[in-house]
């Protein structure tokens, strides 16, 4: 089974519509009705819910996991004003190549405006790709100095 192929089924069993089967319990008493999502109900009758494919489709969707974010930030305090940024991207991803710098100084300003600061200014800068194994995955590091007001110095 292609790649392909298992992305569209976890697709189509997650997507939207439900049908409801009715339960019964062993005294045949009704229980609450089980939802079934539309698209599982079309990959079943397209013979595509087998269990080799659904394990290869649950397989696929945990290690793309479309939901994590595209980057890890480690931030290191390194003096009482100076801040560095490490961003990795995930390995596994479909896009944000050049999102880098907007995570970075996104970052900085959130760090500004929980530590009540004024600003910051960017004292360092670089973007590359970590070459490992099995996927390569672009890197970025940063260094910010954290300024308060200089208009009035002790705000």
């Amino acid at each position: 089974m292609s790649p392909r192929t298992a992305i569209l089924l976890a697709a189509a069993v997650l997507s939207g519509g439900c049908a409801a089967l009715q339960r019964m319990s062993s005294d045949g008493v009704s229980l609450a009705p089980l939802a079934i999502p539309a698209g599982a109900r079309v990959a079943n009758a397209a013979g595509l819910l087998t269990p080799e494919l659904s394990a290869a489709a649950a397989a696929a969707f945990f290690l793309y996991d479309p939901f994590a974010p595209n980057w890890d930030i480690e931030v290191t305090r390194l003096d009482e004003d100076r801040v560095s940024m490490r961003l990795a991207h995930k390995r596994l991803n479909s896009g944000g190549d050049g999102e880098a710098r907007q995570v970075f100084l996104r970052n900085a300003r959130r760090l500004v405006e929980e530590g009540g600061y004024a600003g910051y200014d960017v004292l360092s800068w670089e973007e590359g790709i970590e070459s490992t194994r099995p996927f390569a995955r672009r890197t970025a590091m940063g260094e910010i100095r954290l300024v308060s007001s200089r208009a009035l110095p002790a705000f």
